[in-house]
């Protein structure tokens, strides 16, 4: 930590801990209200079916039914309407089909009709006397098979953008883009050495604990309003307001407690059917998912199928590298691929790079973001193949990373140039952790590393801070807390302020009483919103300078400010006695700042993992696991040690068991926190953290996210130490037991497979 900071760098209580260990903070499921109803969605199921008639009138007479709503009860959406909703633009037309289906349903679980009753177990049984006739159409499940000639259409207006030009091919296609820098060509006829393979990895789940909630209320005024767990009040609104088609002054969102949301909370699924039950009830109406509509109508991350071939010379030097890139979509156009194709070479420099991705809609839940989204995808081949690599070269991995690494100036493929960047000191770290050098400790066990990148994000975020006369003060965000930034946000303005965190007492608010705040996702929270406080804080200290020029006599270009003492002209007092005065000097002081940020900086980590695998079960076994990352500066060290910690975890799941298991009529089979093994804390080491600082340049205080890039390195440094433990090369995710059995057995009776 750098002695210039007071608070940056401490490790104080956070400040919402009491209320959740106790019991006392209210999440979405806990939100009551008075005369509230229950609603209960009824979903298909079918992967993919025409609906050919929906009747309603036996749930609707059934004793407790207080209203039901189908898509028929959402304003018509303009086919040729395009929205922002925070994550790309997208047809309207799509978003309300995501909500209530309209005319086709394209997944196992899509929403097709809900039901508000007295109680959650009348709603579920008046919704399963709905009558809906379906005609069953074939179903697509991956990218290849979506991707072939004759796969079933999900959308007969879904025209293929080729190369950034509208086609009238209809196709399951969303958009092949392409990214080129040098020769790739070229590059590969000058290499001498060339890696290539072919990689595929399942659809998975974010997994967090909390299902998906929300409550509406259509109030008799007109205005909507909403109680729920999520990522982005702002969104929520937005959305809200665009499905419903309202302006959004009519729409206010209150975020409650989230239990867990790693960017899967930042879609709208239950809003405005709430809404639409509550308008028609002239009642309040909360609709709560459960395990297995949040597994199958909620968004996953994508599936993918991936080619990567990377070519060396033969003293390390990558001179050539190529990715294809197709990933599942889901039922609608917004594959994480542009993210993926982002980051797939980007620590590395490479002169001569072509990068094709390919967004392809297949029946399965629309995806959603997933810490890093589609960047672990893209990195287990590329991090695999700098394994391959090294071995032909005969060179250490980390140290063909080291050749190879981006610095500040490497430019990347898909265009933007490196500022400041810690992939070099990531790297050094690895190298020179004690984990990297330490001996096995026993028989079938092997090391493996990896490392990846994750760019951040900026986007808007509002403060406000006033002063209390007790020396204390309020700060009023909107971004809504899922890792400790409540303390991270107030502790930037502790430290300008010269205040101890605990006298910065941070509030999450509603939409209503803060300004527009971009999605708590991106790694951009402690970023962005810690600027905000920052500035905010500057808009105090400024104020306080003045109100002691008043009281003191002074010019107010006269009055300094160190560490929260203010002093002119022999006169001095802290920040508190001056709290305590501002009635004397015109009234209250709020400080307020709105930023929207560029310089994110990108955050690099990597991973050092040692497995044992079983040769008889093909079961991996994690021995040893050390997270390293570049946060920056790490305001609050523990957070950032619990992030790269909490991300490592689920890169191991998604590595080594997690996967949606389908079968051939595209139902998910495994839909239960039973089924779908997630890892506890019995299958894991402890993860060891090293915070790597390279502060970045653009923040006031040097902050890179640290959210996101963590997850990126788990699965490739699995796949390694399971190689140099059983000799065997992974290529889908998850490396499960079978499968790793199946490859031991392949390698056994055929050396050269």
């Amino acid at each position: 930590m750098s002695t210039q900071y007071t608070v940056v760098g401490t490790r104080p209580v956070r400040h919402d801990g009491a209320d959740k260990v106790t019991g006392r903070a209210i999440y979405g499921g806990d939100f009551t209200a008075a005369g509230l109803l229950h609603g209960f969605i009824l979903r298909s199921p079918h992967a993919h079916a025409a609906i050919k008639r929906i009747d309603v009138s036996k749930a609707t007479a059934y004793p407790g039914v207080k209203a039901v709503v189908t898509a028929d009860d959402m304003p018509p959406a303009p086919g040729d309407k395009i929205v922002d909703l925070g994550e790309g633009e997208t047809p309207l037309s799509y978003v309300r089909g995501n909500v209530l289906a309209s005319g086709k349903v394209l997944y196992k679980g899509h929403a097709v009709a809900a039901v508000a009753a007295v109680n959650p177990h009348v709603a579920e049984e008046a919704a399963r006397l709905i009558e809906i006739d379906y005609e069953v159409l074939p179903c697509t499940l991956t990218a290849p098979d979506a991707m072939r000639d004759g796969a079933p259409i999900l959308h007969a207006d879904l025209r293929m953008k080729e190369l950034g030009q509208k086609t009238d091919r209809v196709s399951n296609i969303s958009d092949h883009f392409r990214h080129v820098m040098g020769d790739a060509e070229k590059g590969f006829a000058e290499a001498e050495v060339v890696v290539e393979g072919e990689f595929n990895t399942s659809t998975v789940h974010q997994g967090y604990i909390e299902p998906h909630n929300a409550t509406a209320l259509w109030n008799n005024d007109g205005r909507i309003h909403v109680w729920c767990s999520t990522q982005g009040s702002f969104v929520v609104r937005d959305a809200t307001a665009c499905v419903l088609d309202q302006p959004v002054s009519q729409v206010k969102v209150t975020p409650l407690e989230i239990g867990g949301g790693f960017g899967g909370k930042i879609p709208v699924y239950l809003e405005p059917v709430a809404a639409l039950l509550s308008k028609k009830t002239g009642r309040p109406v909360r609709i709560l998912m459960s395990r297995q509509d949040v597994f199958e109508g909620t968004g996953p991350t994508p599936g993918s199928h991936l080619k990567v071939k990377i070519g060396a010379r033969r003293d390390g030097k990558i001179v050539a590298a190529q990715a294809w890139l197709a990933y599942e979509a889901g039922a609608y156009p917004g594959a994480m691929v542009g993210p993926g194709a982002m980051c797939v070479f980007a620590a590395y420099d490479i002169a001569n790079v072509v990068i094709d991705g390919y967004d392809v809609v297949v029946n399965k839940p629309s995806t959603a973001a997933y810490r890093a989204p589609g960047a672990t995808n893209a990195a287990f081949a590329t991090e695999t193949l700098m394994d391959e690599l090294a071995a032909k070269l005969g060179m250490d991995p980390i140290e063909l990373r080291l050749a190879n690494a981006a610095k500040e100036g490497t430019r990347r493929a898909d265009g933007p140039k490196f500022r400041k960047i810690g992939c070099v000191e990531v790297l050094q770290a690895m190298k020179n952790h004690p984990h990297y050098s330490a001996p096995l400790g026993g028989p079938n066990r092997g090391r493996g590393v990896a490392i990846g990148f994750w760019f951040n994000v900026g986007l808007p975020s509002s403060c406000t801070i006033s002063v209390n006369a007790d020396g204390t003060v309020n700060l009023v965000e909107g971004s809504t807390d899922i890792g400790g930034t409540r303390t991270s946000v107030a502790m930037q303005a502790a430290e300008v302020l010269g205040l101890r965190a605990e006298e910065v007492l941070p509030t999450v608010v509603d939409t209503d009483s803060v300004g527009f705040t971009g999605v708590t996702g991106g790694s951009r929270t402690t970023f962005a919103t810690g600027w905000a406080a920052h500035d905010a804080a500057q808009d105090v200290v400024r104020q306080m300078k003045e109100r002691a020029a008043k009281l003191w006599e002074a010019a107010p270009e006269s009055v300094t400010c160190e560490r929260g003492v203010y002093q002119s002209n022999g006169h001095s007092a802290t920040f508190r006695e001056l709290a305590a005065r501002i009635g004397e000097t015109s009234g209250p002081v709020v400080g307020r700042a709105a930023v929207n940020p560029r310089g994110v900086g990108g955050s690099f980590a990597g991973a050092i993992a040692d497995v044992e695998v079983d040769p008889e079960t093909g079961k991996t076994t994690v021995v040893r696991f050390t997270s390293v990352q570049d946060a920056g500066r790490a305001i609050h060290p523990s957070y950032v040690e619990g992030q790269m910690q909490g991300g490592s975890v689920q890169g191991i799941g998604w590595a080594l068991n997690e996967e949606y298991f389908m079968n051939g009529s595209g139902a998910m089979v495994n839909s239960s926190l039973l089924d779908y093994r997630m890892p506890t804390a019995l299958d894991l080491p402890m993860i060891d953290t090293q915070i790597v600082e390279v502060p970045n340049p653009a923040h006031p205080f040097g902050v890179r996210g640290v959210g996101e890039a963590n997850i990126v390195p788990p699965p490739a440094a699995l796949a390694n130490a399971i190689h140099a433990a059983a000799g065997v090369r992974m290529r889908r995710l998850p490396m499960n037991p079978p499968a790793v059995m199946e490859a031991i057995w392949r390698k056994s009776t055929s050396p050269d497979s």
